[in-house]
């Protein structure tokens, strides 16, 4: 579990950056920037869930897993959108 607190935190800590910059992004990142939000937030819920029913060993190892996924596709989202801030 302690990877996915780690991966949760780096990711707060990327949108927490990139929520500075927000006010000058164009339209489109605006958009992706919400639809962001919404999984981290549907994600962040999630990962609580899975903490408290951790006991769960066979189907736990499966969300886990899917947690991570999420994860790191967040992670590549806030990246773009860092990118593309950059590019302005």
């Amino acid at each position: 579990m302690t990877e996915l607190n780690d991966l949760i935190e780096e990711l707060k800590q990327k949108r927490d950056e990139l929520r500075v910059q927000m006010n000058l992004a164009s339209k489109e990142l605006k958009d992706e920037w919400e639809d962001l939000e919404e999984k981290m937030e549907d994600f962040t819920e999630k990962t609580k869930e899975f903490a408290g029913d951790a006991g769960l060993k066979e189907t736990g190892e499966g969300v886990g897993k899917a947690l991570a996924q999420v994860g790191r596709e967040l992670k590549l989202g806030f990246d773009r959108i860092r990118d593309a801030l950059k590019e302005d």
